[in-house]
């Protein structure tokens, strides 16, 4: 087949894309990204996006069988916002059926929700309903958060514990979240080119935490020794700020801070994953950490590949 993957040199993407070249598949890339460091070489066509220009993102997607959909914005930016995110997502299932795909299978999240003032979630269910009254064959993935070499959540816990002398949680952090592994999200993603029904699909892994028991599982693992206390939001999200002008980066937003509190995260449903964090951590615990990872670092670097952590 041939299969469209957006992003391909990015986080999830990638590890799409490698696992469709195993499996024998033509792919293109849609990026944004088109001199970013290719990890597959000539084994796939790349493509800018081309949101303002219909007629060439129809061409780009001429013959593609599946368009494997992980475009998104994590915040809203001056740069990038999440309404743009969602304006962009809907031309591209429009080219995408003005082209002939025969199936989209989209990366979305756990409870979107319409009516709901954060816009990362009503975004995500705003472009849900568009998928789904566009007529073309669908699969919706819903992951949490998602942990890899080239992860950024788990990551920066771990550098935030390796690094300051106390770590504190927003409120009591008994929010619970369901860390999926990227190359199991990817399996499945893949998993559904070949298929024709409809589905909405729950990417969860195997493991639930608390947002404390997170935290205190990779501190345990690490081997150290920070108290982890408790803080009213405005106070963490005030901390995390101070930590982001100091790195460079959006640490974390007053809408994530909601949406994990809100146990947007968590879902009571099977897992898809098989790979335990916790089994992971503890293979990745000499590096996981040592270098912070930067979200706008990726955004304003188009060049360099995603580090491994």
């Amino acid at each position: 087949m041939k299969v469209a993957v957006t992003g391909a040199f990015g986080y999830s993407g990638r590890y799409i894309t490698a696992r469709l070249l195993e499996g024998g598949d033509a792919v293109i890339t849609l990026t944004n990204s088109t001199q970013r460091e290719n990890p597959f070489g000539e084994k796939i066509r790349v493509f800018p996006f081309n949101f303002n220009d219909r007629k060439k993102l129809c061409d780009s997607l001429s013959g593609v069988d599946v368009l494997i959909n992980t475009y998104w914005v994590r915040f809203d930016h001056k740069l990038f916002t999440h309404d743009q995110a969602v304006s962009n997502t809907k031309i591209l299932f429009d080219a995408a059926q003005a082209a002939g795909v025969r199936r989209i299978v989209h990366v979305s999240i756990t409870n979107p929700d319409i009516s709901s003032p954060l816009p990362y979630f009503r975004g995500k269910a705003e472009l849900e309903a568009a998928l789904i009254d566009s007529g073309i064959s669908y699969c919706i993935l819903r992951p949490t958060v998602l942990f890899g070499k080239e992860d950024v959540l788990i990551n920066n816990i771990a550098w935030s514990l390796r690094h300051l002398p106390v770590f504190g949680v927003f409120g009591t952090g008994d929010y619970r979240l369901q860390p999926i592994y990227v190359d199991d999200l990817a399996q499945a993603a893949v998993l559904q080119v070949s298929m024709s029904g409809n589905q909405i699909i729950e990417a969860i892994g195997p493991e639930a935490f608390t947002y404390r028991e997170l935290v205190a599982r990779v501190r345990d693992t690490l081997g150290l020794c920070r108290p982890i206390v408790s803080m009213p939001p405005s106070l963490g999200y005030w901390g995390c700020r101070l930590i982001g002008w100091i790195v460079g980066d959006v640490v974390i937003t007053r809408e994530e801070i909601r949406g994990l509190m809100e146990n947007r995260l968590y879902v009571d449903a099977p897992p898809l994953g098989a790979t335990k964090l916790s089994d992971w951590i503890i293979a990745h615990r000499d590096t996981l950490g040592r270098h912070y990872t930067s979200e706008m670092a990726r955004r304003l670097d188009r060049v360099s590949g995603y580090r491994s952590n």
